[in-house]
């Protein structure tokens, strides 16, 4: 059974306002979710703070003024900037330090899933089953909040979380990198378990209202299902997550 949930305030401790401290923050090497910005904001601290936001690995999103002014009634200059519990790293450090360490690669790449309890508990899954990363898109994935560590038991801290611009290169990157990469969707013909998972794989997962973006999926070179006995068409895409990656866990050990 899926759930929805609205989403709540975050705490002003997850936040940094102002412009002055927005662009400190940024020079500081302060890890950020996102930042909201006032659609008309001018003047020459705003051009300040465009330049530094070129060309950074950070959703921005210009809103009107109302919307800042309902996220803080503080002095916000036109500028909130929502702080990243994690640190992300980058995919392309990650994969060449596995390989130096004469490990085979476990990588899950979450497509267009949005929720953050799912978000959460795919975390918590993938550190159990020793996943070494998980890869989300830099937009249209679930805000990495503190809602997110907390369903995620805390594997959020522990377990590489790596932003990527283009999923498209994410993938790209990732096969030329000798990775094997495994898409769950229900157009599959091939059930999950007959897919060998003992090589360096990334398994990719979609949401479950929109699956994965078709242009990923022409990118993968495994299609996998999981068999529906039921009536309801797919399952909770968290428990689907749980039992490919457990698969894996099982033909490696």
């Amino acid at each position: 059974m899926n759930f929805h949930y609205k989403n709540k305030p975050r705490p002003e401790k997850d936040m940094i306002f102002g412009i002055r401290a927005v662009i400190e923050a940024i020079q500081a090497g302060k890890d950020i979710d996102k930042i909201m910005l006032r659609r008309d904001m001018t003047g020459e601290l705003a051009k300040e703070l465009y330049s530094l936001l070129e060309g950074m690995n950070v959703p921005i999103q210009k809103v009107p003024i109302e919307k800042l002014n309902r996220i803080t009634m503080k002095n916000h200059q036109g500028v909130i900037a929502f702080i990243s519990p994690v640190t992300y790293q980058r995919i392309e450090d990650i994969i060449p330090a596995i390989y130096e360490e004469g490990r085979t690669p476990f990588i899950v790449v979450l497509d267009n899933i949005t929720d953050v309890r799912n978000f959460g508990a795919i975390a918590r899954t993938c550190e159990c089953a020793g996943v070494d990363a998980i890869v989300v898109p830099m937009k249209g994935g679930a805000a990495l909040n503190a809602d997110a560590v907390k369903t995620s038991a805390g594997a959020l801290m522990k377990i590489p979380v790596c932003r990527e611009e283009n999923i498209s290169n994410a993938l790209k990157f990732l096969a030329a990198s000798g990775i094997k990469l495994i898409a769950a969707t229900e157009k599959a013909e091939q059930n999950y378990t007959e897919v060998d998972y003992k090589v360096p794989i990334a398994i990719v997962m979609g949401s479950e209202d929109e699956g994965i973006d078709p242009a990923h999926l022409r990118i993968c070179q495994e299609l996998v299902r999981i068999p529906i006995l039921g009536s309801i068409e797919s399952l909770n895409v968290s428990v689907a997550a749980g039992v490919i990656l457990y698969e894996t866990v099982r033909q490696r050990i």
